[in-house]
């Protein structure tokens, strides 16, 4: 069980998270982590991004060429 920073230890897990394209229970979350998961949309890819963001990996735009832009992977 995922729990965020602002959460109380004793703040009980009621929020069933589903997956919006299946609509597939994947687990029972609190509040403020299953905001988190369906602001970034349900992506994997937009979840690692944020975790590098936070532990200051940078993922900034590369410019290859004038106009033309490659994200690192």
């Amino acid at each position: 069980m995922l729990r965020s920073r602002s959460s109380a230890p004793t703040e009980p897990a009621t929020h069933v998270d589903h997956c919006h394209r299946t609509g597939r229970v994947r687990g029972v979350l609190c509040f403020n982590c299953n905001s988190a998961i369906g602001k970034l949309g349900d992506d994997p890819d937009a979840s690692s991004r944020a975790i590098a963001y936070l532990g200051g990996n940078s993922w900034k735009p590369i410019l290859v060429a004038t106009g033309v832009y490659q994200l690192p992977s």
